[in-house]
């Protein structure tokens, strides 16, 4: 089906759409009733816009019509080009936008967000770099006013971080972060070198999107093991003296999470069924991907912990996106939270590529 018959097919829907929606039975089923207005909500801004550009293509037909009329009025001819320009420009335009309203949509993108910032390679530098990476995407929230939620954090004795998971609350959020994922590669000299010499370090971020609890159903008596005892802090210095913090373990995949930032164990165990749950969840979003496009290349990036998607070197002051070849010269202000041109750059080249293929498959 060409993209055209399938605007024309909205089109047509939509119409029936408005004519059912008047009529007495539906009305009287709240249920049909609000599954139909949904349908509509969706399909009018998409119709709106391709009348719209059918009215578009109304004037350029006109307006080639009076520059064959005023063939012998230059001046007539040159004003009519002159509109007519202006409106095949508006035409393209036009057009961009329809494709992109039909792309299809990730449902996950509205949800929130667990965020998971953990030290790679590097000792104590990675655990700090983590640190930053930290702050840097806490700042980023605050300046999109989304609420960050702490889940759990362990950090080091020098005030960096071997691992920290939040959770992150607001419009679009995983939308905006799901590009983070991977391996963030930083090159600069330690606090903690003498020699002034520059070193890598790296630390891996994950995002996963918030589970509902029709995304994942876990039987508790069945599927979990759930061990507490007392919280400690970097050193081994206890945190608690009563058994808080809570380790559970879900059977079926082996994966573990522990929560002991708070000194109720309902508030731990809370905190670690969300982070069990996003994760496998996110298993079996990964799977399903995979599935669904083996063989696609339209992709930023895989999402996969392991691969290396970004370099921040400090002495150059450069950032620098190896799944799009961006490279930026202001990473103090990246690094204080102005993440926008990054995921802005990011968005923009996974449309790009999305639209590629879904225009080549209509």
């Amino acid at each position: 089906m060409s993209f055209l018959s399938k605007l024309n097919d909205l089109q047509r829907r939509h119409g029936e759409l408005s004519a059912l929606l008047s009529q007495a039975d539906v009305m009287a089923d709240s249920a049909r009733f609000t599954r139909l207005s949904r349908e509509y909500s969706g399909l009018d801004p998409v119709v709106t816009a391709f009348r719209e550009m059918q009215a578009i293509d109304a004037e350029i037909v006109a307006t080639e019509s009076l520059m064959a009329e005023s063939s012998e009025d230059a001046e007539l001819r040159a004003l009519a080009r002159e509109e007519r320009d202006v409106l095949v420009k508006r035409r393209e335009k036009a057009w961009l936008d329809l494709q992109i309203m039909l792309l299809p949509k990730d449902r996950n993108d509205e949800k929130n967000a667990i965020l998971e910032i953990r030290a790679g390679t590097g000792g104590e530098e990675a655990a700090l770099f983590a640190g930053e990476m930290f702050r840097m995407y806490q700042r980023f929230a605050e300046s999109m006013g989304w609420r960050l939620e702490l889940l759990s954090t362990h950090a080091t004795d020098l005030g960096g971080i071997k691992e920290i998971i939040v959770m992150v609350s607001g419009k679009g959020v995983f939308s905006s972060l799901k590009f983070e994922s991977g391996v963030h590669r930083v090159q600069r000299v330690p606090v903690t070198e003498a020699g002034g010499r520059i070193h890598t370090s790296a630390c891996t971020v994950a995002v996963l999107p918030e589970a509902e609890e029709v995304d994942i159903v876990i039987n508790e008596r069945e599927d979990l093991r759930i061990d507490v005892y007392r919280s400690s802090g970097p050193g081994g210095q206890s945190v608690n003296t009563t058994d808080s913090a809570v380790r559970i373990t879900h059977l079926p995949s082996g994966l573990v999470v522990i929560c002991q930032d708070e000194k109720s164990q309902h508030k731990n165990k809370a905190k670690a069924l969300k982070v069990l749950k996003a994760r496998l969840y996110d298993i079996e979003l990964k799977a399903a991907e995979a599935a669904r496009s083996k063989d696609r290349k339209g992709q930023v990036g895989s999402g996969d912990r392991s691969e290396r998607i970004r370099t921040y070197n400090f002495p150059q002051g450069r950032l620098t996106d190896h799944r799009i070849n961006l490279t930026i010269y202001r990473l103090d202000q990246v690094m204080q939270g102005d993440l926008h041109e990054v995921i802005s750059a990011l968005s923009n080249d996974y449309q790009t590529r999305l639209l590629a293929e879904f225009v080549g498959g209509t």
